[in-house]
């Protein structure tokens, strides 16, 4: 009789282990679910490799699933963004508007429009930033090249 009952508790134990890993390996997946991930069925299948290649990866999905999050993006701050913006805003309102510049529709709501100035000074920043990285990035293509060609 003891025998059934140890080998009960046996087999109770192996599909509780089994299913236990498959749980905790759907962790990743569940965090990147609850954040609105926009990579949630790559870090599911993900997920389901790293059963089959021994818990290697399973760490990295972690930290992948966490790193996003849907009202901060992949974890840039928004209040330099934000601070940028309302200096650019402020710089756009003082100066003196010229004929060239397009008429604010009056149908739309301020808050709207307000919400639109301060994604285009945003983009505008990112843009200067992505110039600036261009710029350094072309003068160390030629340096390099400089010094490939004095060594020949």
């Amino acid at each position: 009789m003891l025998d059934y009952v140890a080998l009960g508790i046996l087999i109770f134990a192996a599909i509780t282990l089994f299913y236990g890993i498959i749980v905790i390996h759907d962790i990743p997946y569940e965090i990147a679910v609850h954040r609105n991930h926009p990579h949630q069925d790559a870090i599911h299948y993900a997920g389901w490799v790293s059963l089959f290649t021994l818990h290697a990866i399973w760490p990295f999905l972690w930290i992948w699933s966490t790193l996003y999050r849907e009202d901060r993006g992949w974890g840039f701050e928004q209040s330099a963004a934000a601070a940028a913006t309302e200096e650019e805003t402020s710089a756009d309102e003082s100066s003196e508007p010229t004929e060239s510049t397009v008429p604010e529709p009056t149908a739309v709501d301020d808050d709207a429009v307000a919400v639109n100035r301060e994604e285009i000074a945003v983009l505008k920043h990112k843009l200067e930033a992505l110039d600036d990285r261009i710029e350094r990035i072309e003068q160390a293509i030629l340096a390099a090249s400089d010094n490939a060609g004095e060594t020949r």
